[in-house]
């Protein structure tokens, strides 16, 4: 097996990056850092990267099918426009909690955008608020799961019909059968990462349909066998990576985004916040799905 090539990229120093994705259009790579309000997108020919502020915090994004982006932002969506640099409010989840706010997020086959809640501070005793949203081409919201502390990592397999979510606070990335239409069945534990001393943060899934996804208080990067399997570690040079995506002309690029100081992780490493490019994988990953509103 090739050993991994980790490269920093530029000089950005996120606080809490996070929703790297790739426009395989423009050949970019776009990334958040959520605790600034900020969207940083990369072109990796010249180096160049350019920044948009958006309102803090955001949670996720995803590119629209007709340009600019979706997002997840505190309690509701919203589309960004790359070229006005105009916020469009969308609808809300309906939950106005100083603790709880939207998080990751994915875009699917079909054209939805699917975010999930972080319930920050928590007690013991205190039942997560909050869940897994989709909003779907036309605007409307349903709620598709429940009693989530802090989701993370939602992505699809191969053909879009599983679906994988993680709750960093239980450390269990849960697999279910998805369908265009109709609510998540089938939930199962794909994997609990309690013998890895960390819950799992961002993560995607690659063209041979494992998924790899961060294990964020230990510093590593796990690929999963689609039986749960852990197949391959990756040891990132910084405490606490976050996210995740494939990106490149031929989608062997991994991109990894890291936290330099959030409000429960911290990092004193010089790279730390910083953007990562992990290269000589021998894998590839999968185009990103686009929403797709009416």
């Amino acid at each position: 097996m090739n050993t991994a090539r980790i490269t920093r990229i530029g000089a950005t120093k996120d606080q809490l990056g996070e929703s790297p994705v790739w426009d395989e259009r423009r050949q970019r790579l776009y990334w958040i850092d959520a605790l600034a309000g900020l969207i940083r997108t990369l072109d990796p020919l010249t180096g160049a990267i350019e920044q948009f502020s958006v309102p803090a915090p955001i949670g996720s994004m995803a590119l629209r099918d007709d340009g600019g982006a979706v997002l997840a932002l505190r309690n509701g969506f919203a589309a960004y426009d790359f070229d006005t640099r105009a916020v469009t409010e969308g609808p809300s989840i309906g939950l106005d909690h100083p603790k709880v706010r939207l998080n990751d997020g994915k875009a699917d086959l079909y054209g939805r955008f699917v975010a999930g809640t972080m319930h920050g501070d928590r007690a013991a005793d205190e039942a997560p608020l909050g869940g897994l949203y989709r909003l779907d081409e036309s605007g409307a919201l349903e709620l598709l799961e429940t009693d989530l502390a802090v989701s993370n990592g939602p992505c699809f397999g191969p053909d879009g019909r599983t679906f994988y979510l993680a709750d960093s606070a239980r450390r269990i990335i849960w697999a279910y059968d998805y369908s265009q239409h109709g609510p998540l069945t089938n939930k199962r534990i794909f994997v609990n990462t309690e013998a890895q001393a960390s819950g799992c943060d961002g993560a995607t899934v690659d063209a041979e349909g494992h998924l790899w996804s961060v294990l964020v208080r230990t510093g590593k990067i796990a690929r999963f066998a689609p039986d749960g399997r852990i197949v391959r570690t990756i040891d990132m040079p910084t405490r606490h990576p976050t996210s995740v995506t494939f990106g490149g002309p031929d989608l062997d690029i991994l991109y990894v985004t890291s936290i330099s100081r959030s409000h429960a992780l911290a990092d004193d490493h010089p790279d730390a916040g910083g953007l990562f490019a992990v290269e000589g994988l021998s894998v590839r990953g999968l185009p990103a799905h686009r929403f797709a509103p009416d």
